[in-house]
């Protein structure tokens, strides 16, 4: 246990060494401290999205999702990954266009200033949605984390989220954005290994690829069905095909999420977005499909009781399979995982404070008061009580694209929409995304669906009434 203890710290170590090295290039501003001065290579800024975005969620909330569900669970991937590539293909370069044209530090930000106007009513508003569920969206995060230690270490489970926060604000505070920018491509790196470390040890334990393939069809008689047969009541093809438009709803909605879009804000040119977008989406599938590969694996090593936490299917894995370096090395991607998205969460919540809901550029040393007060707040809701890392998530992730998601692609696509529409748009899907989990028999799907086809229904409507500006060119 001493032995996995040191590798896991030693790891640990190396991220707050590389983020606090980052001081050197750091530059006493608050567009420094959330933008890097939009100085970002894309390689770093695409392994830092995929670090963000590959989150605590994907080796928990994840695995654990695929462990109790089969073969069904890729769909979420497939949704997800081809929802995601569709609107970055023409969302990205426009964003990092914007971004310089508008000199603004954060997404909120930009999207308020899109076409000269300053919405400071909406801004506000933004700012307020972010706090919220960013804020919720990091405790997810260190929850995560503790979950992990809990398991390998027997670690009380506040330990894991006291760590990872104040991990968090060791390097925040020396670097900023440059700072888990930087981290982030090494927690990316340190994932994906330990990610494939934990394919490969399994399947060697099984017996091999086949003796695998032959264990797990025998599991249940729809583990391994491509297509799930019923989802939440609802049999084929339609809980199914809910199901998968959901999660490619899920993939539109990384558009609207201020933490992950900022990374390709901070680029050094419009023009790096699409090898960006290339380190983004080759490192994202490779490492989605190791994910939903030991999701399903770990069912066939750890027997199914109502005692057992899915979500815990991972860690417990790696103690039962890895001698304790190698342990300790899977336990560093897990934390990293965690603490590569909280560091992101935490600062896009830190702007959104200061500079959203203030409504301007503030000192640095008010945002950096800022960054501490919101991982103390995260920190809080983490302790108070064993939550689902998956649900809390996915509910963040919904409420933060369907809120931001549709006026980004309005933009996109040329269209002028007032102050008062895009507060409405805000609005109604909040209401929308609320009103869609209070309904038990569309609780399973996504949430965030019905709140971003609802947004973009008040915009068409808005403009069938004559109440939207008219459209470039028009």
């Amino acid at each position: 246990m001493t032995t996995t203890i040191l590798a896991f710290l030693l790891c640990l170590a190396g991220f707050v060494l590389v983020g606090v090295l980052s001081h050197r290039y750091a530059r006493s501003s608050s567009s420094d401290y959330l933008m890097a001065s939009s100085s970002i290579k894309p390689w770093l800024a695409g392994l830092s999205a995929v670090a963000t975005n590959n989150s605590g969620y994907m080796f928990i909330g994840v695995i654990g999702y695929t462990y109790t569900t089969g073969l069904p669970a890729v769909w979420l991937m497939v949704g997800w990954l081809l929802g995601d590539f569709i609107m970055s293909s023409f969302v990205h370069r426009r964003l990092r266009e914007r971004t310089a044209s508008t000199g603004q530090n954060t997404f909120p930000g930009v999207l308020a200033n899109w076409h000269g106007t300053d919405f400071r009513r909406y801004r506000r508003l933004a700012g307020l949605v972010c706090f919220i569920f960013l804020g919720a969206y990091a405790a997810a995060q260190l929850n995560a984390g503790s979950k992990a230690l809990h398991v390998l270490f027997d670690w009380p489970l506040w330990a894991g989220a006291v760590i990872g926060a104040f991990i968090v604000v060791a390097y925040c505070f020396a670097g900023g954005i440059r700072a888990a920018i930087w981290t982030d491509a090494a927690q990316a790196i340190v994932m994906i290994v330990a990610m494939f470390l934990m394919l490969w040890v399994a399947v060697d334990h099984l017996g091999g690829v086949g003796a695998t393939w032959q264990q797990l069809n025998a599991v249940s008689p729809d583990y391994m069905d491509l297509w799930p047969g019923a989802v939440a009541g609802l049999a084929s093809p339609w809980g199914p095909t809910l199901f998968i438009l959901g999660w490619l709803f899920a993939g539109f909605s990384v558009i609207g999420q201020p933490h992950i879009m900022i990374r390709f804000m901070s680029l050094d040119s419009a023009a790096s977005t699409n090898r960006a977008r290339l380190y983004y989406y080759a490192w994202y599938v490779a490492f989605y499909l190791a994910a939903n590969s030991v999701g399903l694996l770990s069912r066939l090593l750890i027997p199914e009781t109502e005692a057992f936490d899915p979500e815990l299917a991972l860690p417990t894995m790696a103690v039962d399979l890895l001698p304790p370096v190698l342990v300790g090395l899977v336990l560093a991607g897990v934390f990293a995982a965690t603490i590569s998205t909280g560091d992101s969460l935490v600062l896009a919540c830190s702007a959104a404070v200061t500079e959203d809901a203030m409504g301007k550029t503030q000192k640095l040393w008010r945002v950096k008061t800022a960054t501490l007060t919101v991982v103390a707040l995260a920190l809080g809701i983490a302790l108070s009580g064993p939550q689902n890392v998956f649900d809390l998530v996915v509910i963040s992730w919904g409420v933060l694209g369907a809120s931001f998601g549709p006026l980004l692609l309005v933009y996109v696509l040329g269209y002028r929409p007032g102050e008062g529409l895009a507060i409405v748009m805000v609005l109604a899907a909040l209401a929308a995304v609320y009103g869609w989990t209070r309904i038990p028999l569309l609780a399973e799907y996504y949430e965030g669906m019905f709140g971003i086809v609802v947004a973009l229904a008040v915009f068409a409507g808005a403009r069938m009434l004559g109440l939207c500006g008219p459209r470039k060119g028009e």
